[in-house]
């Protein structure tokens, strides 16, 4: 970012006051996902009709702030993913890769208890790690990635992007990811799906 640049921004641009409890930003770009928008990504479709029977509720929400759009700059979001169940399965996003397939994207948990699910582009190998406060998770370029809350508060995080990096949510639209993950006696698990 050259000197000229740097003065033409916005101060808040370059100061993100954010609260993590309610998940704001200010002056960031909202997106909301409600259980409606989540169609299709949950295992049992029978309890995702039964949930959706008994009413519409916010899943999670992003916001984000894109200071600026060249090859170095950064971007970052603050994510809130609500607690509940659908079935066995958590509360959780869509899930996405980046546009840009070789952007990495570096998650850092704040408040809340979940977990993230990475799948490799290439091979389909599922891993998934703990998110919450004091961790941090890397999320490599070509790496589909989920975020669940497997709490019962809200849980929170940040999430930074290259701003080339987009969001590609057609590939996991089209076929979901490979493993869900599921709540089995209390605690999270990673099971593989039938198709």
């Amino acid at each position: 970012m050259s000197a000229a640049t740097l003065q033409s921004l916005d101060i808040n641009a370059l100061l993100g006051r954010f609260d993590p409890a309610a998940g704001t930003i200010e002056g960031a770009r909202r997106t909301e996902r409600r259980l409606s928008d989540l169609a299709g990504i949950f295992l049992d479709q029978a309890a995702y009709r039964a949930a959706r029977a008994d009413g519409d509720p916010l899943v999670y929400s992003v916001e984000v702030v894109e200071p600026g759009t060249g090859d170095g700059d950064l971007h970052y979001g603050l994510g809130v993913i609500h607690p509940g169940r659908v079935g066995r399965e958590y509360f959780m996003t869509k899930g996405h890769l980046h546009s840009w397939r070789e952007a990495a994207e570096l998650y850092i948990g704040l408040s809340g208890k979940g977990v993230m699910l990475l799948e490799d582009e290439a091979t389909g190998e599922s891993r998934m790690l703990p998110l919450g406060p004091g961790c941090a998770v890397y999320v490599p370029g070509h790496t589909g990635h989920r975020t669940a809350n497997v709490g019962e508060t809200p849980l929170s995080y940040i999430g930074i992007y290259p701003a080339r990096a987009g969001h590609d949510y057609g590939v996991y639209a089209s076929r979901n990811f490979r493993c869900a993950i599921i709540d089995e006696g209390g605690a999270p698990k990673l099971m593989r799906r039938n198709s």
